[in-house]
């Protein structure tokens, strides 16, 4: 069986991470998505185990502090983060583990795991990103605000990462995660 390995898979909010994976995960069974935990409320649609463990800010907190959380931050004004034990099971399985983070989260398990391979995701521009962001008819303005707010400055991170990709055209963007996930397979 051949080692597993950890993908950390991260950029603005709205920039398209979902849909990026959507589009692959089909394609690839054998490639595990993390859930990750959240103190924010569900969105229409989400369900609890299969789109976010939906928690209670005191239950987060106890994840936190028994350190069986991998990563862990505040973003718009919610905690997000990776459940340890299923990432460390399908990595010991041999699988590829995909985290959809954002950029604190990838910095934490930078330290856990060196050795994950880091892709950060960019739209074309700031104008796309917050046309994409207000489509999704999600969020309050204010919300709209921090995330664009936050969005800057994660955009100036993204030279941390291994790979860049510019989510302009969706299938060129899939094209170019899926070379970087599978050339060498």
């Amino acid at each position: 069986m051949s080692p597993g390995r950890v993908v950390v898979f991260t950029g603005p909010s709205g920039v398209g991470k979902g849909t990026l994976l959507r589009s692959l995960l089909p394609k690839y069974p054998d490639v595990h998505l993390s859930i990750s935990a959240t103190t924010r409320s569900p969105r229409p649609g989400e369900v609890d185990g299969v789109h976010y463990y939906f928690k209670s800010r005191e239950l987060f907190q106890s994840l936190i502090a028994a350190d069986e959380l991998l990563e862990w931050a505040e973003f718009a004004g919610n905690w997000y983060g990776t459940p340890r034990l299923p990432v460390l099971e399908q990595v010991k399985a041999g699988k590829l583990v995909v985290l959809e983070i954002e950029l604190e989260g990838a910095r934490q398990v930078r330290q856990t795991f060196p050795e994950a391979f880091q892709i950060f995701v960019l739209p074309p521009s700031l104008e796309v990103l917050e046309a994409r962001i207000r489509g999704r008819g999600q969020d309050s303005e204010e919300a709209i605000a921090r995330r664009l707010a936050r969005a800057q400055i994660e955009l100036a991170a993204a030279d941390e990462f291994d790979l860049q990709i510019v989510n302009g055209r969706l299938a060129e963007a899939l094209q170019e995660l899926e070379s970087a996930l599978f050339a060498a397979v």
